[in-house]
């Protein structure tokens, strides 16, 4: 009475993925199921009503940047261009140091905001204040 031989047993040469194949076409038709279901939406922004406008102080030590609903920058009154953003708040921020205040109009879009605000911070602002015009 020896012990068994591997003549005795069978050999598996191949690996059955059939329950992995199952698993993953069973997580395949749940995430098919589910995403329709998924709320995707952007950013969902309530913008404040301008019920009370209020003058700036004559000596504002803010860099102020006004954005208008067609995308068009005014820097203290004098137009400037995206290009010159950056040179034009690093000139202006010797004098002002206090930060910089965006005055976008309630139909200027997100992306002219955002230049401004990235052409600040390339230009070493880091106190940025957005308002409603």
């Amino acid at each position: 009475m020896g012990m068994s031989t591997s003549k005795n047993r069978k050999e598996f040469n191949d690996i059955n993925i059939t329950p992995l194949t199952d698993i993953f076409l069973v997580l395949l038709i749940i995430m098919m199921v589910i995403a329709p279901l998924l709320d995707q939406q952007g950013l969902n922004l309530i913008v404040p009503n301008n019920q009370e406008v209020k003058e700036k102080p004559k000596e504002s030590k803010l860099i102020t940047i006004d954005v208008a609903e067609d995308g068009a920058y005014t820097m203290d009154e004098k137009p400037v261009t995206a290009g010159e953003l950056v040179f034009a708040i690093q000139d202006a921020a010797k004098e002002k140091k206090d930060g910089l205040l965006v005055q976008a109009a309630s139909d200027a879009t997100h992306g002219a905001v955002v230049t401004v605000m990235d052409a600040a911070r390339t230009a070493g602002v880091t106190n940025i204040s957005v308002a409603e015009k």
